[in-house]
């Protein structure tokens, strides 16, 4: 009787120890694809001129894309993230983007090897975005 009953409580605490491992986004990620679907068209980003790196820490992030050969096209924004196992979970607060600015994207996100892949749908009606994208990053370090 003692041994049905540990090995019963032993079955039920491996049974709620269900709740998901954060995957570890800390880090400096170069990003090597970016595919973006609206409507029925599928854009490819060309990364061939550009470069897009984020950073994230504990509980934030910041991103910068630039031209490799000129000053043009530059953009960043930051702000904070919440990870929940693969739910990632971005605040876009500071942006010169009046329309994404203070605006939320939910992702899903895994890892394979040394790349960090994020899918979400961003979202926002008062300016007519909605669109599928994943991004995909290679760890710098």
């Amino acid at each position: 009787m003692k041994k049905s009953l540990l090995i019963i409580s032993a079955l039920i605490c491996l049974s709620c120890k269900n709740t998901p491992e954060n995957i570890p986004i800390s880090g400096t990620w170069k990003m090597v694809y970016a595919e973006i679907i609206e409507n029925d068209t599928i854009q490819i980003k060309d990364l061939q001129y550009t470069e897009f790196i984020k950073i994230i820490n504990d509980s934030h992030f910041a991103f910068f894309n630039q031209n490799i050969n000129s000053n043009e096209h530059f953009y960043s924004g930051a702000g904070s993230y919440v990870l929940n196992g693969q739910d990632y979970e971005e605040v876009l607060s500071y942006t010169n983007s009046e329309a994404i600015k203070n605006q939320t994207f939910s992702f899903k996100i895994q890892m394979k090897g040394d790349t960090l892949i994020q899918t979400g749908i961003e979202k926002i009606e008062a300016v007519g975005i909605n669109r599928t994208i994943t991004e995909k990053y290679i760890k710098l370090n």
